[in-house]
């Protein structure tokens, strides 16, 4: 199906606001690529051949023993040793120069038979997030040629953590957005519609909700459950669905007594749906008017309990945290520079491109 003439031109308006415009397309670019993460950064190769069989370790569990070792752990393709067995087909014992033995393998010195010669295709950033990094030197090291951005100061790869960071801080603000606007939605709706003691018992109750100390009531939660992605975008969802009841209830009250509302209600059209699909629509503008502000604020949301240690659980790739590192250790700025330019770039897309949806549902507004 095709666009009605109404989205038509709301998609035009949008696309001759060029800011907009390729404000989505470079957001577009920058979080398509972190939902690949896993086959840009990661501490397993994308590929290994071993005696000839391809298998993928970014998508399936091995352990040590499946590579010819003798232990059924985890297999650590980091190791020396095990890139030894998979590199000989685990022909040859990797206790003694494993560098050496690995060369000799790739040069066909000690083993005649391409089949056993087994090789490992990695990511561009062989580092996870969670990724201890082996360099000498202390934590936090400096930029260089393994790590593009530097290491914090547990030694893990920082660019790696800003891909996962990006991604997971962009779930986070859909999904407490679309959640919170709906029961928003709903709310403001319903009492603008209805009025009278509905709405005065609602507002009675928003104004007490919204009096409740939300972080202490978080800190309290924290303390008793353990701290978990959900468990945060509950709590962000429960204190933040007030954001657009005061604009839609706004405008439905304006609404409710305009003449097509009149009409639909003698032509006895139920209430849901004059609500939903007569008034919702009019008063779309305002409700997307604040929607720039409610993506930032739950990223800022989110960095915020990172940055205080009332967020994400301590091994997530938080971007709040990276923050609280670069406050911890002034005498690493890539730390400091990584984090700021991260949110300034988010950030600042993020509010263009609402900025151009919300023109773009203004029927006031058109561009050159």
């Amino acid at each position: 199906m095709g666009l009605s003439p109404l989205n038509q031109r709301r998609w035009r308006n949008f696309k001759r606001n060029r800011r907009a415009h390729w404000s989505l397309v470079v957001f577009s670019i920058l979080f398509g690529i972190t939902l690949f993460a896993e086959f840009l950064a990661n501490d397993r190769p994308i590929l290994v051949s071993f005696r000839g069989e391809l298998r993928m370790p970014i998508l399936q569990y091995y352990s040590e023993r499946d590579f010819g070792g003798d232990l059924p752990t985890p297999a650590r393709y980091h190791d020396i040793e095990l890139q030894c067995l998979i590199a000989t087909g685990g022909l040859i014992e990797c206790y003694d120069d494993p560098e050496g033995l690995i060369e000799q393998a790739r040069a066909g010195t000690i083993i005649d038979d391409e089949f056993y010669r087994g090789w490992m295709l990695w990511p561009p950033i062989p580092f996870s997030y969670n990724t201890i990094v082996d360099i000498p030197g202390a934590a936090p090291s400096p930029p260089s040629s393994v790590n593009w951005l530097g290491t914090d100061d547990t030694k893990r790869d920082v660019l790696a953590r800003v891909i996962y960071g990006f991604r997971l801080s962009v779930f986070f603000a859909i999904i407490v957005v679309t959640c919170s606007s709906i029961i928003g939605v709903i709310a403001g709706a319903v009492q603008g519609f209805l009025g009278g003691k509905t709405d005065l018992v609602f507002q009675r109750v928003i104004e007490v909700w919204t009096g409740i100390p939300s972080l202490y009531v978080i800190i309290i939660v924290f303390a008793i459950l353990e701290r978990s992605f959900w468990l945060v975008v509950l709590l962000t969802v429960l204190f933040g669905w007030t954001a657009l009841v005061g604009v839609v209830r706004a405008e439905f009250l304006r609404a409710r007594n305009f003449e097509y509302v009149r009409a639909a209600r003698a032509l006895g059209v139920t209430g849901w749906t004059i609500m939903f699909r007569h008034m919702l629509p009019n008063a779309m503008v305002a409700t997307v008017t604040l929607l720039p502000f409610l993506v930032t604020g739950a990223i800022g949301t989110l960095a915020s309990l990172d940055f205080l240690g009332f967020g994400l659980p301590l091994s997530a790739p938080s971007l709040g945290e990276m923050t609280l590192q670069a406050k911890r250790n002034l005498h690493a700025p890539w730390l400091g520079f990584t984090a700021f330019f991260t949110f300034a770039i988010m950030l600042s897309l993020l509010v263009f491109i609402f900025e151009g949806v919300r023109d773009a549902f203004d029927p006031r507004k058109t561009f050159a």
